[in-house]
Formats: C-alpha cells, structure tokens, sequence
C-alpha cells in the first residue's frame, strides 16, 4: 500500500455511475463528483462508503401515480474488487466483521483514487449483521445507528488494516461522525490507571485530524440516536457522561458530535454557512459552496462543441469564461442534439413524442415537501392562461423516500395532473431516476426548476450540471443560486431576495405568481420571439456559472482552506 499521506473521505452514500447504485441523490453525487476531481487533479485520497447491496430502491409508478419500491440486485464483484483483510467492531456486544470492496477511480491525467465498500455481508456474522449494509437508509433507527457504526468506527479500522497513512479524516455529512469516537480510542492517554475512568481524551489531536461538512440546514434533518439505544448498540466505547458532552444531553446528535470533534467545519453555499450558524450557534462554521465534476455532467455534443472552441476545459473548467467565443449557431445545433437525446429516451421509456419546438422544462430531484415540486400547479387556471403565450412541456423525475408520504402524494397529484390536462400542457414522470437519466434531463430540456423553500436548500447542485450544457436556470434564490445567479442575464429568480437565515414562512401564492409571471411575460415571449436573446443566456450560464461552479474548484478550496494544516 503506497504510504503517502491521504485525506479519508466518509460518506454514507456515493454517487460514482448507474453501474454502482449506492447513492439516493445529490449528497452520493456531490461525492462521486469530490472523488473524480480528487482523480483529475492528483488530490491524495481515499473514499470510504457502503456497499449497499440493494441499493437505495428501484422505482415504478403505478397507473395511480403511486410510487412502487424494489430492491436493486446488483453484483459488486463485476465492477470492483473484494479485499482479502477484514476488521470487527463490536454491535450489541456481539463482533461484527466487516470486509471491503476496492472501487478505483481514474482519471487520463494519470490521477487514481480508491472507494472502499464497507461490507458485513460476510460468512462469520449473523443473517441479521450480513443484512446491515444491504439497504442504503432502511430500517429503523437501530439500523440506521448500525450502519453508522460500520461506515464511521468501521471504516477508520479497515483504512489502518489496509495501511493507509492518513492525515485528515473528512466527514461529509454527519452519518460518519462517529470515526471521531474511534479516534478518542486511539488518542487516550493513560493516566495512573488502565481503567477508562482516569482516561485523558486527547480531544484537541483528534480536531486536529477531522474536517466536517454539514449538508442539512433544517433541525429535523439532523441524525439523532436516543442513549437506551445507543447504549444498547454502541456500548461504552467511550463515557456516557464524555459522550453527551460531545453529542448532546438529551440523544446523540451525529452533528453536534462532528462539530465538537473537528478542527474546520463548513457549509455548502454562502447562504447555507450563515442558516448552518444560526442553527448551532457559537461554532465557527465556514462555507465552500458545492460544484459539479464538469467532464462528467456535460452532455456528449457540447464536449464536441468545448473541444473545438475551449481546448482543455475539462481539467481548466475555468476557460470556460470564453463561451461567449461559440457562434450562436452551434451552441443552438449542440442544444437540439441533446434535446433530441432526451426526447428519444422519453419516447422508448413512456411512448410519449415530445415536440423540439416547444419550450421544455425540467424537474429532477429528490421528492420531498420542501422540494415543491408541484408548485408550478398551485394555480391551474393561472398555468394555463400562461400556456396560451407559448405552449409549454414539463419532464418530471425524482424518486421519494418509502416513509416520505408526503413527497409520494407529491408524485401521484403530478402523475393526476399529467392525465387532466393533457390536452393543454404536455407532463411526462419519468420513473426511477438516476446518473445515467439524470445526464439527459439535464442537458436536454431549454429551463433547469428549482422552487425550495427557503433557506431549505443547502446548496443544490442540479441547476450547476444544467448550466454546463447552457441550460438556463428558472430558480427560488436559495443554496448556490443565490451566488449564481444575475438576473436576465444567467437566468431568472423566483420569488423575493433571499434575506432570512433562520426557515422562512411558507409563501407558496407570491412564489407561485412570480413564477407565472416571469413564464409569461419574460421566459415565454423570449423563447419564442427572441432566439438571439436566449441564446446570449445560454452562453452566460456557461460562461458565468459553469467556469466557477464545478468541483475541480470546490476541491481545490478544500485543499488550501480545509486540508493544509
């Protein structure tokens, strides 16, 4: 094992292609994302995750609208390697050994980067413990909490089995925080006594090792663990009386135990930073605002076309300032290639012919309330008024978690409404959303939605991939849009200027009406009557949003601010 000092990179959930579903949405691409940058730019690192072996779930939609969940069987030993070396942790006082599959990652630049799959999936657990790591968030808490304990204590174990040398230990999001209790075990300093009651944690070493970021800017989304089942699961690793002082009095607070426990801490967009503080204060907490891996999310005919007008834009994603260099012309054409990309999909998934002509627009993300992804159709009759400026086609995709029934009920009124007012407006869901699809929603509609409520969006960064492909971004100022966006020129806002920093008061009527009247009286008219215009925006959301929001310089940001000591 080559002993250069490494950054760990923890995350629950990675992204890295259709080939390898252990990912549910942005949090696993974001860091497949981190770890393709990592391999372009030469960063030392190694990504430790879970093997998920079926998965998150596989989609269907009944003639209902009712979202239908599957497990994914999918074989690991096709795409990756079983290591021979195994490690235990104790789970309810039982040992559970833990194997590891080796992903490489690689990039022409002659970057390489492993992924490590946790597995219990192993022939000395019980059925019980080899099912831990089949199901990416199942279960109830006490599964969950087991799977933090092999992705988290587990994990540090099989990096030092392995012989990695490492120099920070980077959680993204707090599901891995609990590493840091592994690291208290193996920075204690004995005084006197062997027994754990005269143990000196060296705290401030293990700060100096860990670096945090948090994803989540509302409370609820915060893991929390009651101490009965701690106890009952964790043991006493470290404590009860240290562990609280670390993690919370009432439960343990996966994120208040990584920031206690890590020297940098940091958000993912500007606006999220300060909604981060406000929701814990008294932490110093900073923000390195999410990117994209742009090789990865642009589409096959604008690689053509950046190829011949941006040479070495892949690696340098910061050329591509010189968009506004593309004859108008060949941006449109490379537009209309991948537009017919996408539409070609919809006709062989659904049987539904889509007209290039008409204004698209797209939707794809994590189906969950705050989301709203139905607020397009908060006011039918105001829709449809707006459709008679121009017509109007909207594609759908995103799957809801199987105890969200609110984000379900979300699915099954669009599918209603795509079966209500077909004849005035054309609605396709496209079902059981992943990388491979998400490449082609991307890249094929004309208009990237977005319509959280704010300040709910950490940072998003689907609107980042469409700008890639000059998709143009019709957005709530919320998470990066807010940094990205000049109005009229890389896009249009939706509803008022992002002024809170604590959750904001539902206001679905005036964000519903701005959207409306923007459609109408701007983005319609423009479309339609304006190509030369339109394109102008297209080139600026390459030029302006593109060459800054990519992941190439997130993790050069991280290197220089997070990793260096």
């Amino acid at each position: 094992m080559n002993n250069e000092a490494k950054i760990a990179y923890f995350s629950m959930e990675i992204g890295i292609s259709y080939d390898i579903p252990t990912y549910s949405g942005g949090l696993g691409v974001l860091a497949g994302d981190t770890i393709k940058s990592c391999a372009d730019l030469k960063i030392p690192l190694v990504a430790v995750t879970l093997i998920s072996k079926k998965g998150y779930f596989c989609q269907d939609i009944d003639n209902d609208g009712r979202q239908i969940e599957s497990p994914i069987d999918w074989d690991p030993s096709s795409v990756m390697m079983r290591l021979s070396k195994k490690v235990m942790i104790h789970i309810e006082g039982r040992k559970v050994y833990l194997q590891a599959w080796c992903y490489k990652v690689k990039s022409v630049t002659g970057g390489e980067i492993d992924v490590l799959y946790l597995d219990t999936d192993v022939e000395e657990n019980s059925r019980e413990d080899r099912e831990i790591t089949h199901v990416l968030y199942g279960g109830d808490d006490s599964y969950r909490l087991k799977q933090e304990m092999v992705l988290g204590i587990g994990g540090v174990r099989m990096l030092r089995a392995l012989g990695y040398h490492i120099k920070k230990y980077h959680m993204n999001e707090g599901h891995a925080s609990l590493l840091t209790l592994e690291l208290l075990l193996r920075h204690k300093r004995d005084v006197e006594s062997v027994w754990h009651e005269q143990w000196v944690w060296d705290i401030d070493t293990v700060r100096d090792l860990c670096v945090f970021t948090t994803h989540t800017p509302i409370e609820a989304g915060h893991d929390r663990f009651p101490y009965e089942l701690v106890r009952k699961i964790l043991g006493d690793i470290i404590p009860l009386d240290e562990l609280k002082r670390l993690g919370g009095e009432q439960h343990l607070n996966m994120t208040l135990l990584a920031l206690n426990l890590s020297r940098y801490v940091n958000g993912v967009a500007k606006k999220h930073g300060e909604v981060s503080k406000n929701l814990f204060p008294g932490y110093e907490i900073y923000a390195i605002t999410n990117g994209v891996h742009s090789f990865t999310w642009t589409c096959s005919s604008f690689k053509q076309l950046y190829d011949k007008y941006i040479p070495s834009w892949a690696n340098e994603p910061e050329l591509f300032v010189r968009a506004e260099t593309i004859p108008d012309s060949e941006i449109w054409e490379a537009h209309l290639s991948a537009k017919k990309d996408l539409f070609d999909y919809v006709n062989v998934s659904t049987g539904i012919e889509l007209n290039p002509d008409i204004l698209t627009i797209g939707f794809a993300r994590r189906f969950t309330s705050y989301k709203r992804a139905d607020l397009v159709f908060s006011n039918i009759e105001r829709l449809l008024s707006v459709c008679k400026k121009g017509k109007l086609q909207i594609i759908y995709a995103g799957k809801a978690h199987p105890k969200d029934k609110p984000g379900k009920e979300i699915i099954r009124k669009i599918h209603e409404f795509s079966k209500m007012y077909n004849h005035e407006i054309t609605v396709i869901f496209l079902k059981d959303y992943n990388v491979a699809m998400a490449l082609k929603l991307i890249s094929g509609v004309d208009i990237w939605l977005n319509t959280p409520l704010r300040p709910r969006e950490a940072s998003g960064t689907s609107g980042m991939k469409a700008a890639h492909n000059g998709v143009i971004n019709f957005s709530i100022l919320d998470g990066w849009w807010i940094e990205g966006h000049i109005e009229g020129v890389t896009g249009w806002s939706i509803g008022p200027k992002p002024l809170e920093s604590s959750l904001a008061t539902i206001n679905d009527i005036s964000d519903a009406e701005d959207l409306y009247t923007k459609l109408e009286n701007i983005i319609i008219p423009m479309y339609y009557h304006d190509k030369t215009q339109w394109i102008k925006i297209m080139k600026n959301s390459i030029g302006k949003v593109a060459y800054y929001f990519n992941s190439h310089r997130m993790m050069r940001r991280y290197v220089t601010e997070a990793y260096l000591d």
